[in-house]
């Protein structure tokens, strides 16, 4: 009997914590878009993980595509994501727009660089 019970208490401690989940995997990134996106399933950025930067790609799956954000995003864009490190880059699961104030230091100067490059470039369009 005290078996089972030992045994009932651990299941319920997986169903309840969730046991072993993607959920661990999954990381708070911020990054930046760095390059026009041509293909929304794979967009480059300079991502920032617990304060390390790198060149990534965030790789979205059906319903990420589906996100308005995503539909719409451009060079310079600032994003809030969580996702999943895979072999190409990371998986995304969400992902949120941000004003680039709200980046961590160490993306805010590329950010800024990206976004003064993209006026340089555009205003002469305008006219």
């Amino acid at each position: 009997m005290t078996q089972r019970w030992v045994a009932l208490v651990w299941l319920l401690g997986l169903v309840t914590w969730g046991g072993p989940s993607h959920a661990e995997d999954e990381h708070l990134i911020f990054a930046v878009v760095s390059e026009v996106p041509k293909n929304k399933a794979r967009v480059a950025v300079k991502a920032s993980v617990n304060d390390v930067v790198a060149d990534t790609k965030l790789l979205a799956s059906e319903s990420v595509m589906n996100n308005p954000v995503w539909r719409k995003l451009e060079i310079c864009h600032a994003l809030r994501v969580e996702g999943a490190k895979g072999s190409e880059g990371y998986h995304v699961s969400t992902v949120r727009v941000i004003d680039a104030s709200m980046l961590p230091m160490t993306l805010q100067s590329f950010a800024g660089d990206c976004l003064i490059k993209k006026a340089i470039e555009v205003a002469p369009l305008v006219d």
